[in-house]
């Protein structure tokens, strides 16, 4: 965290949650009833580690009669200390000084709109995770770190919550205290995001609508180009040309106004297909929230249900359907998803990527396919009920953003983390949609996701000759070295000894690295140069291991080394434990989606950091681990020993 925090700490702490000027009330049930957790607030209240039953009194609004006899009573308990001193007030002092110590500390800057919590609590960074922005992080030490957070314009428009007192009771519930300014901010960006919408005219064609006169002279007469409409209607209307609805979503998003999209959507020809699964609430919720907006990004971790709950989305549209996926081995998946949860039959499915081109009533195709010219008028040619997004950060990338042109139809996304590295996730809001989803820890408190044990190993330089040649390098070769630190090897070794019992997944940036730890650990490795057939038989083989068995003659696999290619998508739901042994250079989405394979609703979940101790991969490291750290999961750091 920056040191210019500590310069409005005076002014903005908010530390005065039982403020100095609060009425005694003798009849007040507050002294009955203290607690010491309310006996902690008030010593940091009064900035002292002892008080005495005046000063109590005046910071729980009472007397001090009554504070005095709600204090002998934890006394009386065995919580709280006191001590006599001879013509000197008693005072009282908590008998564990280390629990006064942990407690977490919320500091506000209700101008700069930061929020700076020390030693949170896991609800607190849950909470916070629904309407601000994790900028940094600080300390190494288990439940001492931390945290600096930001509220943007952007987390309060895709804030998952209905209305803006909704937020606002969010907001209130991890704040010491109130804070008008940042609430009425709050309140007027939420506006901001319902003041633009577009809806179907009855005659057909597409329509934008401003709240008032002077939003649609002031801000989309000043921010559309010509192009984008064909005439006004009215004073707040006016006719959008078809082909620039994407356009005109963003241009007023980028000036501060994201657009509701209410139009009446094609369905295309009725597919017949129901879902045979039965959804969590909170899945069922998902799919209720779509069909409302008609559009949205399903936002949750991996393991959460996201494609079961996209069929359902199939079904209830019922209508054509355009799947997008990045890769040939996620479209087979998702062809083998939709057999196991729907009545759809085998005959309406169709795959369209380099392999196979067959274009069904559902079809699943690849990004890269489906954004060439050659097939764009294939796809441009039929009235799609519903296109579906996978991994759907790929929309912000060039060369896949033509997919996501066809703005005419429902459109979902579905992705565990969508936010790029560049900062482009408005572009999959207003491409796509909104993000629907529930937060990370409200799933892992449930039990319908197991929370993965996140730990960072900084691992020692142990080879001389290595260790020369990295302080000698710079630039990408710098990266690289760090990267195949060779004692890497053994550290892995060593973390698979320690969890014979568990299926692995050791994950890579470089190919060589892949091959030199693959040959060390006796164990296939997977990349992108592996022949298509051959990973769908290598993730089979790994998907029916069991590492319990006596048959030793099995040609099941318990541990597989990987390239990026098992980053995203692919389905290995008995992984329970991943080594990240390099690739930290990557992006914060990355380190979720690696840490994510281990994501399951049953058994436990490991993911092991390795990380080059006194090189960048230790700020990468720690980078990519923020991420999940905002969104609810505990990371621990441990030094290798040398």
């Amino acid at each position: 965290m920056t040191d210019d925090t500590g310069d409005d700490a005076g002014e903005d702490s908010g530390g005065d949650a039982l403020t100095d000027d609060a009425t005694p009330d003798p009849d007040s049930s507050d002294a009955d009833n203290l607690s010491l957790d309310r006996f902690h607030e008030a010593l940091e209240a009064e900035e002292r580690p002892v008080a005495t039953a005046s000063e109590v009194a005046r910071r729980i609004g009472t007397t001090q009669a009554a504070a005095r006899d709600a204090l002998a009573a934890l006394v009386d308990r065995g919580d709280v200390d006191r001590l006599d001193v001879e013509a000197d007030p008693v005072v009282f002092y908590p008998r564990d000084w280390g629990a006064l110590a942990s407690r977490e500390r919320v500091v506000v800057f209700p101008e700069r709109r930061e929020i700076v919590v020390d030693r949170p609590t896991q609800y607190t960074r849950a909470r916070l995770s629904q309407f601000a922005h994790l900028v940094d992080t600080t300390g190494t030490e288990p439940g001492t770190r931390g945290y600096l957070y930001r509220i943007r314009q952007e987390d309060v428009w895709a804030a998952p919550f209905d209305a803006a007192d909704a937020l606002v009771d969010a907001l209130r519930s991890v704040l010491p205290r109130r804070f008008e300014h940042l609430e009425d901010w709050v309140r007027d960006q939420w506006r901001r995001a319902h003041r633009f919408r577009l809806y179907t005219h009855a005659d057909g064609y597409v329509v934008l609508e401003a709240a008032s006169e002077s939003l649609m002279g002031n801000v989309a007469d000043q921010h559309l180009d010509d192009d984008h409409l064909r005439a006004p209607i009215s004073d707040t209307e006016a006719w959008v040309n078809e082909d620039a609805v994407a356009a005109v979503k963003r241009a007023l998003y980028d000036a501060g106004y994201p657009v509701e999209d209410d139009r009446d959507l094609e369905t295309g020809d009725p597919v017949e297909i129901e879902l045979t699964t039965d959804l969590r609430d909170y899945q069922a919720t998902w799919v209720e929230t779509f069909l409302d907006r008609k559009s949205g990004v399903y936002v949750g971790p991996p393991g959460s249900g996201k494609t079961v709950a996209a069929i359902a989305t199939i079904a209830a549209v019922g209508g054509e359907t355009l799947i997008l996926v990045p890769s040939r081995e996620l479209a087979d998946q998702w062809r083998e998803e939709l057999l196991d949860h729907s009545t759809v039959d085998p005959a309406d499915i169709g795959l369209y990527h380099g392999g196979t081109k067959d274009v069904r009533p559902v079809t699943i195709a690849t990004y890269q396919i489906a954004g060439m010219d050659r097939h764009r008028s294939l796809f441009d040619s039929r009235e799609w009920g519903l296109i579906c997004f996978d991994e759907a950060h790929h929309v912000s990338a060039p060369v896949y953003s033509r997919t996501a042109e066809l703005q005419s139809k429902h459109r979902l996304g579905l992705s565990a983390t969508p936010v790029s590295e560049t900062g482009s996730e408005e572009e999959i809001y207003t491409l796509i949609g909104q993000p629907i989803g529930a937060d990370w820890d409200s799933l892992f408190e449930a039990g319908f996701v197991q929370e993965p044990e996140v730990e960072i190993r900084y691992v020692p330089w142990r080879d001389e000759t290595a260790r020369n040649e990295y302080a000698a390098a710079d630039g990408r070769e710098h990266r690289r070295l760090a990267a195949e630190n060779p004692a890497k090897v053994e550290e892995i070794r060593y973390l698979l000894a320690a969890h014979r019992d568990k299926k692995a997944l050791v994950f890579v940036e470089y190919l060589d690295h892949g091959r030199e730890i693959a040959d060390a650990l006796d164990a296939p490795f997977i990349s992108g140069e592996t022949p298509h057939r051959e990973r769908a038989e290598l993730f089979r083989r790994f998907r029916a291991a069991d590492v319990d068995a006596e048959d030793t003659e099995t040609d099941d696999l318990d541990v597989l080394v990987v390239s990026r290619v098992g980053d995203e998508g692919i389905d290995l739901p008995n992984a329970e434990l991943a080594v990240v042994a390099s690739g930290l250079g990557g992006s914060r989405r990355q380190g979720s989606q690696r840490a994510g394979r281990t994501m399951r609703p049953t058994g436990s979940a490991l993911v092991y950091v390795l990380a080059t101790r006194g090189s960048s991969e230790e700020e990468f490291a720690q980078r990519q681990m923020r991420h999940l750290g905002r969104k609810g999961v505990r990371v621990r750091e441990t030094n290798v020993a040398e």
